[in-house]
């Protein structure tokens, strides 16, 4: 048996941001900031006056240990 154990979610996405220019909570949009060598960059946009709600730099998905051939 493997001991590489799958988590039971692979991201977590905000469904509600606090808007520091709307003073409420709102649905953000995604959008891609930057590429860097660690992960995507991406920022929350508030889709009534898009100013930054929050970013996030999404790692990829580690590679599950190689299967040993028997």
């Amino acid at each position: 048996m493997s001991d590489y154990r799958k988590p039971a979610f692979d991201r977590m996405e905000a469904s509600l941001l606090a808007c520091p220019k709307c003073k409420r909570a709102v649905k953000p949009r995604k959008r891609l900031l930057l590429v860097l060598p660690e992960g995507d960059k991406y920022e929350y946009l508030c889709p009534q006056c898009g100013s930054v709600c929050g970013d996030t730099i999404e790692t990829p998905a580690p590679m599950p240990p190689p299967r040993s051939i028997r």
